[in-house]
């Protein structure tokens, strides 16, 4: 991810951010109209509510938006480090491979000098 995607992507999760303070301030204001002297109005209870479901929404959207591409950065793709590990763990079998045949021609000779 290059730092033009990590900058949209840090302002995208500052306006998530801003939606859950939003969403908290609706919170608070449903709780003050259930705690009113007078009793709750219902048309701002109802429109605090469906305010409140709707940005739950798109925050549960944009988060999911995040995470998904936060999911399709892979900064070490391009590494050889794997690939590297494995060569060199073949090139070990191989060395121990030869030293083992290098003893069995040894032995195969001795025995041969010996008859």
């Amino acid at each position: 991810m290059d730092s033009q995607g990590q900058t949209t992507s840090l302002q995208r999760l500052q306006n998530v951010e801003k939606r859950i303070v939003k969403v908290l301030e609706l919170a608070g204001g449903v709780m003050d109209e259930l705690a009113s002297p007078v009793g709750p109005r219902k048309d701002v209870v109802q429109n605090h509510c469906l305010e409140f479901m709707q940005l739950i929404k798109d925050i549960q959207v944009a988060l999911r938006d995040e995470i998904k591409s936060a999911c399709e950065y892979r900064p070490f793709e391009k590494c050889d480090y794997g690939s590297r590990i494995a060569n060199e763990i073949c090139h070990k079998k191989v060395e121990f491979i030869m030293s083992q045949l290098d003893a069995m021609k040894e032995t195969i000779d001795e025995y041969h000098s010996a008859v």
